[in-house]
């Protein structure tokens, strides 16, 4: 069973990405969303804390804790979704979702941030073998096409609403006004830095850079699913570079409808990262062999494309040793894989997603518990 959190920030946030920062001069840009692994430890946190548990001593792996387990060896914690939400003035919270990569976004007019001065149009792009005499690097049968009679200007800065979600996952295209622009959920603040001198206890020279803050609007936070454990109901934690201040609340939600007797019976199906994915050549979905043979957790399937975003860095800090983490190639969340010749029951396809794609066993348990490789289905129109 899976238990749902609202994480809602009371300050700005730092969400740190992956490139080196605070030398002289240097940039801190946020990235947002941030990795699932920024609310898995927050909460893991703040577990830890409200049970008593010694943290010197559970970071050297001297006490276990009964659903986190240790820095070493993870416990049956795991975080199964975290994304970007709204919460109502009636209490429900909805998901926000960033357009995933087979969703083209046309803006047609003078304004440049979704306002009344711009018309949007949504389509899906279609995996198309090439024609005869044509050649690519691809290493899949089909690629991603979005068919048009004409150029028209990509829209960005959009986010999709949970309705918008729902109809994307049912093969359906979604409404324009199911998009959110970014400046009605947040807004960047740099900020300037000094570096400090720890014995003198003064700014140290020379060391002067900028970090990007993120502050969010006051009903924009993060949904978080939790499996395997029982977080606290209420509490604050840490978020985030900083550590700046986020208020937890228990909230009632369950996940969008997949139509997974659909896809059985389909048999072909999309597959959405909601999460980034920590993959063999840094795309490639786990269980899939050379000839894209995909099959893992009792489903069995085709690869025959995919739409992969620029690949990101994961990384992090390390707590209990003190010290970043080994910095990975990964899908980014909204990339999409076609999957056709599909083989699967219902339930095959149902432990699959409960399980994401990790292969048995685990090659990367610690970021399994994080809540990486997770995904949802979606019908291929």
């Amino acid at each position: 069973m899976t238990a749902y959190r609202f994480l809602q920030p009371l300050d700005v946030l730092f969400l740190r990405g992956n490139k080196l920062f605070g030398q002289p001069g240097s940039f801190g840009e946020s990235l947002i969303p941030p990795p699932p692994s920024a609310a898995a430890g927050a909460l893991r946190s703040l577990m830890l804390a409200a049970d008593g548990v010694a943290l010197a001593e559970f970071a050297s792996g001297q006490v276990t804790h009964t659903s986190i387990g240790t820095p070493t060896t993870p416990g049956s914690f795991r975080l199964t979704e975290c994304c970007l939400a709204r919460r109502a003035a009636s209490g429900a919270v909805e998901r926000l979702i960033e357009p995933p990569a087979d969703l083209f976004i046309a803006r047609d007019g003078e304004g440049d941030d979704g306002g009344d001065d711009d018309k949007l149009s949504l389509s899906l792009l279609h995996p198309q073998p090439l024609p005869a005499g044509l050649m690519a690097s691809s290493s899949l049968p089909r690629l991603p096409i979005l068919g048009e009679s004409e150029r028209r200007k990509p829209g960005g800065g959009l986010w999709l609403t949970e309705a918008g979600f729902v109809d994307y996952l049912a093969g359906r295209v979604p409404a324009p006004t199911e998009l959110i622009p970014v400046g009605k959920l947040w807004q960047l603040d740099p900020r300037i830095s000094v570096g400090l001198d720890t014995e003198q206890r003064r700014a140290d020279d020379g060391k002067l850079f900028s970090a990007q803050a993120v502050a969010f609007q006051p009903e924009i936070g993060f949904l978080v699913g939790i499996a395997g454990a029982e977080p606290p109901a209420t509490g604050l934690v840490r978020l985030g570079g900083d550590g700046r201040g986020a208020a937890l609340s228990s909230i009632d939600a369950a996940p969008p409808v997949t139509h997974l007797r659909v896809i059985a019976k389909a048999h072909r199906c999309r597959l959405v990262l909601t999460s980034p994915g920590i993959f063999p050549d840094g795309w490639r979905l786990p269980g899939t062999d050379s000839d894209g043979r995909f099959a893992l957790h009792g489903v069995r399937a085709r690869l025959v494309s995919a739409a992969v975003p620029r690949a990101q860095t994961v990384s992090g800090w390390d707590l209990a040793n003190w010290e970043p983490k080994t910095a990975q190639r990964a899908a980014p969340a909204g990339s999409v894989y076609w999957l056709d010749e599909l083989e699967a029951t219902p339930a095959a396809l149902g432990k699959l997603a409960a399980e994401g794609l990790w292969s048995e066993p685990c090659d990367h348990p610690q970021r399994r518990a994080e809540g990486f490789n997770r995904f949802s289905f979606a019908l291929w129109p």
